[in-house]
């Protein structure tokens, strides 16, 4: 009809001339491309994870190294370090009441350990009165720590020994198996002596003879030692 408009909805407007519509056509990822992405992603993702595992990890393995190889304080211990170290072997001892305990059971504490018969003489007396005192003298290290006597005879422990032994492990071990695993110094007997059993259940430190007031002092700083070079992977309590 003359002087009616005629467009259409979606004709080009006045001015503008028409052009087709634009499509933006996005290529598809090359499988082996992808593929090859994924696979240094998954690199990369190991990587940090062993980092990350390195670093935690570095204050445990650089205590081990440090106590169990370079031990710069070795030279000034009073105790003799026993090398190679030996571990607790697979005994089964016995608690004062007949109840099996296997000696491997003890691991995940240090170990401050004596020996001697059930009727206790006067060295062994003094060996579990000094050994009692040596582990309160950590102050809180103590609890990372545990008294131990093996009793190696069949002879009853004193009634009057039992209220000052109510947080030790007292038991009954067979005397000649025993002897296979703890030795003396020479001229000495296994009794004389308190033996220090790491952890791990290793028997690394023989301390000397016949231990007084004096010379209990020094065996004291031995185990501060201990204590300080451990304290980043022992904790007290067994696992």
């Amino acid at each position: 009809m003359s002087g009616s408009n005629s467009s259409l909805p979606g004709d080009a407007a006045p001015g503008r001339p028409d052009r087709p519509l634009d499509f933006t056509v996005h290529s598809l990822p090359n499988p082996v491309e992808a593929a090859g992405v994924d696979a240094r992603r998954t690199r990369l993702g190991r990587w940090k994870m062993l980092v990350v595992m390195l670093v935690c990890a570095a204050p445990v393995v650089a205590s081990y190294f440090t106590y169990y190889f370079v031990r710069p304080e070795g030279r000034r211990n009073f105790g003799e370090l026993i090398e190679p170290q030996r571990p607790l072997p697979a005994l089964t001892a016995t608690t004062l009441d007949g109840q099996p305990v296997p000696l491997p059971s003890l691991r995940g504490q240090w170990l401050l350990l004596t020996v001697g018969g059930g009727a206790c003489d006067s060295v062994c007396e003094s060996n579990l009165y000094l050994q009692r005192q040596l582990r309160e003298s950590l102050g809180r290290d103590k609890d990372r720590v545990d008294r131990v006597w093996l009793v190696d005879d069949a002879a009853n422990v004193p009634g009057t020994l039992m209220p000052a032994l109510a947080e030790a492990h007292v038991l009954r071990v067979d005397a000649g198996l025993l002897a296979a695993w703890l030795q003396p110094a020479p001229g000495q007997r296994l009794a004389d002596h308190l033996y220090i059993v790491d952890p791990m259940g290793n028997w690394m430190m023989r301390l000397p003879a016949r231990l007084d007031a004096e010379s209990a002092a020094k065996a004291r700083r031995d185990l501060e030692r201990l204590m300080r070079g451990s304290a980043s992977w022992d904790q007290a309590g067994r696992p």
